[in-house]
């Protein structure tokens, strides 16, 4: 009967609308679609899942050393059924863990203790059931669990949305790179770019944050109770642990961190949320100065026809998906700067701090998912106004001044930049006083013939050519 009752549970957020708004986090209730593809890879279901995967590979590896003479090498019908607990791993069988862990009162023993009753009784099977879980304290399962769950969501999820966001981007940078646009820095008028260029700072930033986040190397270790191989050495003294670790290590795609206590210290881990940061941090970016354009009026955004602005304003179209994609920024990158912060610190050998916030990964990560696919809804509905962007940046005589005082230094005029200052500053420039002043320069005629005919929009220095530059 319980079982039949969780298994309605885990049916019901899967399936039941009601359940989405009875979520106590926004993660697993108003946003539980946008997460969905992290769902499998950091619920308890998915814990129990790699910790199952870690245990039987663990028994299998063993079974392939000869110095485990103990263990004989594995049947064909013996490696497909132990193959066949991980592959045909489901919900129902998690549901038998967890009613095995209501008696055994420990979440790890309990995926013991699920697959010696799974390997059955044989003469096969004898040594096998006593082989698993051999020498391995929890900890040995669990950061391999961490790792293989990490490792999936970057490269099966987001990373693939990343590069996704990217690519986005980058279509519009080559797209709009020689349409001129305003600068503003301080807030102020200054030297025009292109709307290309800009978006292109933002592509280059993304693409190194993305490649940083992906090269974090993924780290576990496989070495006992407080990382000396104890019980190992004590049961087959003659065996090169170190070397029988890093091989079961590796086969899971995962590097071994040779020196650890009874935890792997979880630095690497660190790394990977101050990557992610990183990459939150450009986006935030992004967000907000895309949120200033369109409330300059540089883009617009594609009216959906039954959308509401405003609850009482009916004219509003509101940049809400940037915004959204802000705070479920800041949300992800407070929960990962936690992380960073605390995983590394452990009291002496261990101590069981890290367990509660480990099971929190899924809800930063799923932020950062949300973001991102925010993000991107955001810039799909994004249309360059040309028009008010032409308007705004060919009313900005003033930033000529820059073009001026520079040729003049080249031609050794006395006290370029002071002259345009008493000019420009403070003052309403027009392109009549620019020209004015221009005409009275003593620079070749050439060069005061370019400058009559050098207007806002085109001092773009090679913006359009570094907005195709991707």
């Amino acid at each position: 009967m319980i079982r039949a009752l969780r298994a309605q549970v885990y049916t019901g957020f899967h399936d039941m609308k009601v359940s989405t708004l009875r979520a106590l986090s926004p993660a697993d209730g108003r946003y539980a679609d946008k997460v969905a593809s992290l769902r499998d890879i950091f619920s308890e279901y998915g814990l129990i899942r790699f910790r199952v995967l870690v245990e039987v590979r663990w028994l299998q590896s063993l079974a392939d050393e000869s110095s485990i003479a103990e263990v004989a090498p594995l049947s064909s019908v013996m490696k497909d059924v132990l193959n066949d607990i991980v592959d045909g791993f489901s919900i129902d069988e998690a549901e038998r863990i967890k009613e095995i862990e209501a008696t055994t009162n420990h979440d790890v023993k309990a995926v013991e203790y699920f697959i010696r009753e799974r390997l059955g009784d044989g003469p096969e099977t004898s040594a096998l059931k006593d082989f698993t879980h051999f020498a391995c304290t929890s900890e040995d399962i669990n950061n391999l669990a961490y790792a293989l769950m990490l490792r999936a969501a970057r490269t099966d999820v987001i990373v693939p949305k990343m590069r996704e966001l990217r690519n986005m981007l980058k279509a519009m940078a080559r797209e709009h790179a020689a349409v001129p646009m305003l600068s503003r820095t301080h807030g102020q008028p200054a030297s025009p770019t292109t709307v290309g260029k800009e978006l292109a700072n933002v592509v280059q930033r993304l693409d190194i944050a993305e490649r940083k986040f992906a090269a974090v190397a993924i780290r576990g270790k496989f070495n006992g109770a407080v990382g000396n191989y104890n019980a190992h050495v004590i049961a087959y003294p003659d065996a090169d642990w170190p070397a029988i670790s890093k091989r079961f290590i590796e086969s899971l795609g995962v590097e071994q961190n040779t020196h650890t206590t009874q935890i792997e210290p979880h630095d690497w881990t660190a790394e990977y949320a101050h990557a992610l940061i990183r990459y939150n941090t450009i986006l935030t970016d992004f967000c907000r100065d895309v949120w200033g354009y369109i409330s300059l009026g540089y883009f617009s955004q594609r009216i959906a026809k039954n959308e509401v602005g405003s609850s009482t304003m009916p004219h509003k179209v509101n940049p809400i998906d940037f915004e959204n994609a802000e705070g479920n920024l800041g949300m992800s990158t407070a929960l990962l700067g936690h992380f960073a912060e605390k995983l590394p610190i452990s009291r002496w050998q261990r101590d069981l701090t890290d367990s509660t916030v480990h099971r929190n990964f899924g809800v930063a990560v799923g932020h950062t998912l949300i973001a991102m696919q925010a993000a991107s809804k955001g810039i799909s509905k994004l249309q360059i106004d040309e028009t008010a962007i032409a308007a705004d940046v060919n009313n900005a005589w003033e930033v000529l001044a820059e073009a001026v005082q520079t040729v003049m230094r080249r031609y050794g005029v006395p006290e370029p930049y002071e002259k345009l200052k008493a000019l420009t500053r403070g003052e309403a420039v027009t392109k009549d006083l620019l020209h004015e002043f221009i005409a009275t320069l003593d620079i070749p005629e050439a060069e005061r013939a370019r400058l009559l005919e050098l207007t806002p929009q085109a001092y773009i220095g090679l913006a359009a050519e570094l907005g195709k530059m991707l």
